[in-house]
Order: C-alpha cells, then structure tokens, then sequence
C-alpha cells in the first residue's frame, strides 16, 4: 500500500534504492506512468532499473523538466541502465478497464518486460496487485511511494521515458488530427483542445469515458470511423 503521507522533503535522490540495497535486492526497478489525465491518446508506463555505478545527474520529475532536458535524459537513461522498457494501453483500453486499472496494467507490462528481472520494485504511489482473479497478477515485491517520481531517481527516470515516448506519439497523432493542435497539448483538456472538441467533437483517439468527451459524443461523428 501507499504510504500514508507525504514527506516535507520532495528532493529526488537514490535514498529509496539505498534502503532497498540494505535490505539485499539488488535489481530495483522504478515505475511510472504518463498520460494518466489527458483526454486523448493512449497511456504510457516505463520500468527502468538503474545502475548504482553510472549515476545520471539532472534525473528528476519529468513534470519539473523541460522538453529539451528530457529528451536528453531519456537518452542517457536507455544507454547507462542495466535494463529498461516502455508500454502503453490503447485509449479503447482505459475506456474499457478505467483509467487507474489501465496504468497498473501498464506498468506491469513494462515490468515484465525487463531482463534481467528486477526482484524489488518502487512505484508512484501505484499498487500493483489487484483483487482475487486478478489478470495482471504481480508477485515481485514492491513498494508504492506517494509523490515517488520526485522522491525516487530509479521512478523518475521511469516517469522521463513514459514521458517523452507518449509525446512522440502525440505529435504523430497531431499530424493525423490537426484539428486539436495536440503538438502543444498533448491530449490534455486545455483550452484550445476543448475548444476544437466542442468545434469538431472526438476523434477516434479520444477517451469515451471521459468528460468531456462524454459531452460531445452526440450529435458528432468519431473523426476515422467508418
């Protein structure tokens, strides 16, 4: 489970692994998420184990850096890391899961994903294990870390990759769909993008269990469908 609260001190630092060091893992993987609120698009989760003995300064919150700083950091990350790896889940997907399931699923997939294996995970503030039955059952030990992608360098890094992967996407689809200038926005609700979803209504990227998508599903047609 989350830790209850947040600590006063939000600065990114290698305190998370250190403790997980100590405690004798020695693979610890990060993970995030990018997207989780935007209205168009699909969601994206990095997992990233990092190594002690190639640190990477700059690492942070991928919403405290520029563009410029994440891309370079995103490149550093994929060339200095024991391993790392990216996922994303369809817009139909968070429709029909719900958005918070769609980002543990996500982050799961990326996990996986990895090789080798990380054997102790720290997440942003996300449980990775669900209900009986659960489809994407995870067994690694793990720890979810409230305000983890400004706490934890490994969760940060994660938070950069999701981060400057779903923006390439973005702007692939921003060439698809011009109409919502989602080169600048990148699928979120801000004023411009509202203003054209009301003008043009969705697309077939956009989110249908969000609002206000919700709003505009009639009396528009879904911009690409048949």
């Amino acid at each position: 489970m989350p830790e209850a609260r947040a600590p006063k001190d939000l600065r990114c630092s290698r305190r998370l692994e250190a403790e997980a060091f100590r405690r004798g893992w020695r693979l610890v993987a990060g993970t995030d998420e990018a997207g989780r609120g935007a209205l168009l698009g699909p969601l994206y989760a990095a997992a990233v184990i990092l190594d002690p003995a190639r640190p990477i300064p700059g690492v942070d919150d991928s919403k405290k850096l520029k563009p410029s700083e994440r891309l370079e950091l995103s490149a550093e990350i994929r060339a200095k890391a024991v391993a790392w790896q990216v996922a994303s889940v369809s817009a139909e997907e968070i429709d029909r899961w719900n958005v918070y399931e769609a980002s543990r699923r996500a982050m799961i997939c990326a996990l996986r994903a990895l090789n080798p294996p990380p054997d102790f995970v720290l997440t942003d503030a996300m449980p990775l294990t669900g209900g009986k039955g659960d489809p994407a059952a995870f067994a690694i030990p793990y720890r979810a870390i409230i305000h983890g992608d400004a706490r934890s360098v490994s969760i940060a890094a994660a938070s950069i990759l999701a981060k400057v992967e779903r923006d390439a996407h973005l702007e692939e689809l921003g060439r698809q769909f011009p109409q919502y200038h989602l080169e600048r926005n990148k699928g979120y609700g801000t004023a411009e993008h509202l203003e054209a979803l009301h003008r043009f209504g969705p697309c077939t990227e956009h989110r249908r269990s969000y609002h206000p998508v919700i709003d505009q599903l009639s009396p528009h047609l879904f911009f690409g469908e048949a």
